[in-house]
């Protein structure tokens, strides 16, 4: 693996890409799928975007890690040319973990163990160099601490959010407040009922847009997503996948290829989120062809561009 990851050479790419800010969970995950196990595996929200950014653009990430986490899995962000100051390292305790089993259809995941450890009193900081980053990826933790990673900023800066069913129940009056700050809040389709009531996709989606963010992303996992943006509705399938192994951090390489292909062409107008959408969905039919993050770092970047292309001709007319 390269020291410093290639990057996609996008025709659109302005001359010098924007970084991206990810910010979210590092974590050890254990797997089981109904073809594979995986123990003690990297994981995390922030794992994945930061990887799938890394594609794209520059990366920094933000998050926290405990006293059992090797250097071996600091070296794997490295490889990628990840911006590590903002990682916290708290020798305090071990690092979240988390534990879960998919069915035979993948679609029902069930929770076996979660320990929040170290990142039970994480509050990401942002060192100075990280204020003026002028895109954002939230990825999923509290909306009071999305917030509060937002009150840090300086600058515009362009906010993409995700967010779970946690935080709906739970903390819906910081979500919302959350909410009005947002550009794009990418989440899933249940989610999106969750928030709206309304269990139509499309009118829900369009009712997201009333709680604040600009414009919403509805992930439909194996049947594609969903824009709904003040210039028009676009909607993309999934790519073909053949070979599933683990569907487990596909949504977060999803949110994180978007914010870093943005951030690679400097630009958020509605042609420019369809195009991100289009290689955030070739990035992500990657993540689950293969356990943790393994299939992120070691796909290369004309895979990605095979599939982005290979995307383009099945929506062709």
């Amino acid at each position: 693996m390269p020291k410093i990851a290639e990057k996609l050479v996008l025709e659109t790419r302005s001359n010098v890409s924007a970084p991206v800010l990810v910010v979210g969970s590092v974590a050890f995950d254990n797997i089981i799928t109904p073809v594979m196990t995986g123990d003690r595996i990297l994981g995390g929200a922030a794992s994945f975007a930061s990887l799938a950014a890394s594609y794209f653009t520059p990366v920094r990430l933000v998050g926290v890690v405990g006293n059992d986490f090797e250097d071996a899995f600091i070296e794997r962000f490295r490889n990628r040319g990840i911006d590590l100051e903002g990682l916290q390292v708290d020798e305090s305790g071990p690092t979240f973990f988390w534990a879960g089993k998919y069915h035979e259809n993948y679609n029902n995941r069930e929770t076996l163990d979660t320990q929040l450890n170290v990142f039970e009193h994480f509050r990401p900081e942002l060192p100075e160099s990280y204020c003026r980053t002028p895109y954002l990826m939230l990825a999923n933790i509290g909306p009071d601490l999305q917030i509060h990673v937002l009150d840090q900023l300086q600058g515009r800066c362009f906010v993409v959010a995700d967010t779970m069913n946690l935080w709906i129940n739970n903390k819906l009056d910081e979500l919302l407040s959350l909410l009005k700050r947002v550009d794009c809040l990418a989440i899933n389709d249940s989610e999106a009922i969750m928030l709206t009531g309304d269990r139509n996709i499309i009118s829900a989606g369009w009712k997201l847009l009333e709680l604040g963010p600009r414009m919403a992303i509805v992930k439909k996992g194996e049947n594609g997503a969903c824009l709904f943006h003040p210039d028009g509705y676009f909607a993309l399938p999934a790519y073909p996948v053949v070979n599933l192994q683990d569907p487990t951090g596909a949504g977060d390489a999803f949110g994180g290829a978007l914010a870093g292909y943005l951030a690679a062409v400097d630009n958020t107008d509605f042609k420019s989120i369809k195009q991100a959408m289009v290689y955030a969905t070739a990035i992500a039919s990657l993540t689950v062809e293969a356990f943790s993050c393994d299939r992120l770092e070691s796909a290369g970047p004309a895979l990605v561009e095979e599939r982005y292309r290979e995307l383009l001709q099945i929506t062709a007319p």
